[in-house]
């Protein structure tokens, strides 16, 4: 079984979650990986030195949340899942 690198989130998933988002709405992504309301935080973070990220989008509709945390889009998925071993 291989250690978790501290530096690097947990995946907290391997695929992107649609989210129907609202234009102006504060959405509060999960940094980390270990939130159990992925693509959102729900404080797991605590004691880590890993800390939430604000989305807000400029416009209502569907909007693709990264769960595995390596996008480098963040928050939004850019296919880095696909690359996971």
């Amino acid at each position: 079984m291989s250690e978790q690198n501290a530096n690097e989130p947990h995946i907290g998933g391997r695929a992107p979650i649609a989210i129907e988002v609202e234009a102006g709405k504060s959405y509060w992504w999960c940094a980390c990986g270990r939130s159990k309301t992925q693509p959102f935080c729900d404080g797991s973070h605590k004691g880590t030195a890993f800390t939430p990220s604000e989305y807000i989008p400029d416009a209502t509709g569907k909007a693709f949340f990264c769960t595995c945390k390596r996008s480098a889009k963040k928050p939004l998925c850019d296919g880095s899942h696909k690359k996971l071993p």
